[in-house]
């Protein structure tokens, strides 16, 4: 009988993080459907505080959508004398380079950056690109996005809050109807930025910079050293250094940003592991600083530590499944 004590413990602490999880996302659903939307100052300033700002696109043999995406950009409201579009050419061996470069020969602020030793990696070719840049504000968008023509408006503003380190942007599907995987990762993203995202940042817990369609105060992304290219899931690093930095982030539902989401169970699974890979990085990276840290609220690292150890649930699941044979046979 005493044997057994351990194995059930083990069972019952895996069920009560396994709740915890499932108690976090019907309190976010709940506050989705129901909850009353705060109202942010920032709102008040769109369109009127207009700092300086660089939008940097990373681009590896993207030739079918980086002339689509520069086209959009320079049809964006925002000021063409306070916006900057660097694109960071990293080692494409197609035609990525020849496009943007013309695009660049017709606008005076779009930059080019050719990277011949490229290929590295998104963090490594986003850190080349801020040296070549201006702006006071850095904003991030993959070559294969479309935004909202004022969406640069919408996305700086809660930086006129000069305790405001971040902000992220909504991501859209807009080939939903491609295959059964686009529809799922449509599904997943509905939940994850309509959900997730508006709940963390109206219950004033931590909203997650998703590496596009967001960005960064200049200053703060300097101080906190920029991306990790050792990190997979570079964006939840990120999310993680600025709000350990003492700085806020913010989600703004209203700055709307389509993509093309993946078609094949081949690449939905490339990107999944990816990205399980990378917040199991930034857990054993980040969890002991997060509780150490003094100025997070007790709610924050429950939720920050709930964030980055997401994906070892399934890992949980099979040992709760294997410890509950074990116990009961």
């Amino acid at each position: 009988m005493t044997s057994m004590i351990p194995l059930h413990f083990l069972i019952w602490l895996i069920s009560l993080v396994m709740a915890s999880y499932m108690l976090r996302h019907f309190i976010f659903t709940y506050y989705a459907l129901f909850g009353k939307p705060m109202q942010r100052n920032y709102r008040r300033v769109v369109g009127v505080y207009q700092p300086n700002v660089t939008v940097l696109i990373p681009a590896h043999n993207e030739e079918k959508v980086i002339g689509t995406i520069l086209e959009r950009m320079t049809k964006l409201t925002y000021p063409k004398d306070k916006l900057e579009i660097v694109v960071i050419d990293d080692g494409s061996t197609d035609m990525t380079g020849e496009i943007a470069d013309r695009f660049a020969e017709k606008h005076g602020y779009i930059k080019v950056i050719h990277r011949s030793n490229g290929g590295a990696g998104k963090p490594s070719a986003m850190n080349d690109g801020i040296k070549f840049s201006n702006g006071e504000i850095i904003l991030t968008f993959d070559a294969d996005y479309y935004p909202q023509l004022d969406i640069i408006e919408k996305l700086v503003a809660p930086f006129a809050d000069p305790e405001v380190g971040a902000v992220q942007g909504r991501v859209t599907v807009a080939n939903e109807d491609e295959s059964l995987v686009s529809k799922i990762v449509t599904m997943e993203r509905i939940g994850g930025y309509r959900v997730d995202q508006l709940a963390r940042d109206h219950l004033i817990l931590i909203p997650q910079y998703g590496g596009t369609v967001g960005g960064f105060r200049r200053r703060m992304l300097e101080e906190i050293g920029g991306w990790d290219p050792n990190i997979l899931a570079e964006d939840t690093d990120l999310t993680v250094r600025c709000i350990l930095s003492g700085c806020q982030i913010r989600y703004i539902i209203e700055a709307e940003c389509y993509e093309e989401a993946v078609t094949t169970w081949k690449a939905y699974w490339r990107q999944r592991y990816r990205w399980a890979k990378g917040h199991m990085q930034c857990a054993i990276k980040h969890l002991r600083n997060v509780w150490k840290c003094t100025h997070l609220s007790l709610y924050e690292k429950i939720e920050l530590t709930l964030l980055l150890c997401i994906y070892f649930m399934p890992v949980l699941t099979v040992v709760g499944w294997i410890l509950g044979a074990l116990a009961y046979k």
